[in-house]
């Protein structure tokens, strides 16, 4: 049995993606456990907290797209960049006006973001580890429009936003330990 090696750009993109996956695993659990105990309402911190999320994935999305110019899909990661950028934007306004408009802003990016994920995951599959990628970016689409409508509840809360990180974070986690054969070369 012979063992062919994966071709060096595949390899550096799967080891690449690998760190960052990990690293926004620890982000997204850390980020939900330190949102817990803020999330009661609108705090100062908890504003923090929020407009942190989506500029942390502006600077996944800058490490992304360096690493994985040879797999395609900068354009993509291009775009997903702006989409967090002003989402960390409109969450930062939409502070100012409470829990609903906050929601309906997470929720908007959350559904936009997740049709990303999801185009930019399905044709990295031959580097692995990207169907936990898939199924983050469906869950996302469909957490976002939960997000909007929960917007117009009696009692709207933040804690579906931590709802929303923990899963994110295991995926992550299982992508990057998918990615581990791929990122040897075999």
């Amino acid at each position: 049995m012979s063992t062919i090696a994966a071709p060096s750009g595949v390899t550096g993109t799967a080891a690449a993606l690998r760190r960052l996956y990990f690293v926004r695993c620890a982000f997204a659990l850390t980020w939900a456990l330190v949102m817990f105990t803020t999330a009661s309402g609108i705090s100062p911190a908890t504003a923090v907290l929020l407009v942190l999320y989506p500029l942390f994935d502006v600077g996944a999305a800058v490490v992304d797209a360096r690493a994985s110019r040879a797999a395609g899909s900068p354009a993509l990661l291009r775009l997903n960049m702006a989409i967090s950028s002003a989402a960390a934007v409109g969450v930062a306004v939409a502070c100012a006006s409470g829990v609903p408009a906050v929601l309906r802003v997470w929720g908007a990016w959350a559904v936009v973001s997740g049709l990303v994920q999801l185009i930019v995951a399905v044709p990295r599959r031959a580097l692995g580890g990207q169907w936990p990628m898939i199924l983050s970016g469906g869950i996302s689409v469909l957490a976002g429009a939960s997000f909007v409508a929960s917007a117009g509840a009696d009692d709207p809360a933040l804690t579906g936003a931590i709802g929303y990180a923990v899963p994110g974070g295991v995926f992550f986690l299982v992508s990057a330990l998918r990615l581990g054969r791929a990122a040897k070369g075999n």
